[in-house]
């Protein structure tokens, strides 16, 4: 007898969830992004391009890409480290510790902003003690990068850790065995392995580095063509009732966010592949 298509269904109410979720998505992510898309249209061709290519504005990418994508390199060097030692060490309170790797989440923005400039600023417990050696953090771009390393750690931790819990310690006995060293094992078996995951932490570390506004705002200094991002730019676009301007903007950072993204998640997957994961 064949079966209807009511009956090949495994899971009850496949249509009224799958509507749900289209509306769900239209209304919270498509509808908002079109309106954006719409209204910046509103300059034309030319008006685009002008506020596009408008030295200030070029700046303002340039700064938010560099610093975003160096504090998520740094945050794959440290995320990776913090995880191996949560999950491999055993140190007193380690609890704790694992429980405080997701303050950043916890805070508000504003909060991590105002805590990171008192404490590189100039005349801050850190900031004092670089300025003896020549290194200013505070309302430099370098500050940018502090600030989104802090924001963006979290992701990269939680990426890896339960990858580094499910893995078989039997892999590197056996390249021991095999006399591999321990540079070795950890270059030629784990590192493979986390590879996936490590990628995954970078792209959530990355996307939301650009995105940043709050904890970036107050170590930035702010300044035009050095250490403004892209989204003061578009507060400030705002704030002067130029809404074109700043969708405009808002429509370029996220076309390049998507672009960035899509060319992380594509040499993810081929990883992946790669690794046979």
């Amino acid at each position: 007898m064949k079966k209807t298509a009511k009956e090949k269904r495994i899971l009850p109410g496949f249509g009224l969830s799958l509507g749900y979720t289209i509306l769900y998505l239209s209304l919270l992510v498509l509808v908002p992004l079109s309106a954006l898309v719409l209204r910046s249209g509103e300059l034309g061709g030319a008006g685009f391009v002008e506020v596009v290519t408008h030295p200030r504005v070029l700046a303002s990418f340039k700064v938010t890409f560099r610093a975003a994508a160096v504090a998520a390199v740094a945050n794959v060097f440290f995320g990776v480290t913090v995880a191996w030692f949560l999950v491999r060490g055993r140190f007193p309170l380690k609890r704790l510790v694992d429980a405080l790797v997701d303050l950043p989440f916890a805070l508000p923005t504003a909060v991590s902003g105002i805590a990171l400039t008192a404490l590189f600023a100039h005349n801050g417990a850190l900031g004092a003690a670089l300025a003896r050696v020549g290194v200013k953090v505070a309302f430099t771009e370098l500050g940018i990068v502090v600030a989104m390393v802090f924001i963006g750690l979290p992701f990269v931790i939680r990426s890896v850790q339960p990858a580094l819990a499910d893995l078989s310690r039997e892999l590197e006995e056996a390249a021991a065995s095999l006399g591999a060293s321990r540079w070795q094992t950890l270059w030629r078996v784990v590192m493979p392995m986390l590879a996936p995951s490590v990628l995954s932490g970078f792209t959530l570390a990355f996307s939301r580095a650009l995105g940043e506004y709050g904890s970036v705002v107050f170590i930035a200094g702010n300044m035009p063509m050095r250490t403004e991002i892209a989204s003061l730019l578009i507060i400030t676009k705002l704030e002067q009732f130029d809404y074109a301007g700043a969708t405009v903007i808002a429509v370029s950072l996220l076309s390049l966010s998507l672009l960035s993204l899509l060319a992380i998640n594509g040499f993810q997957a081929w990883t992946a592949k790669r690794f046979g994961q």
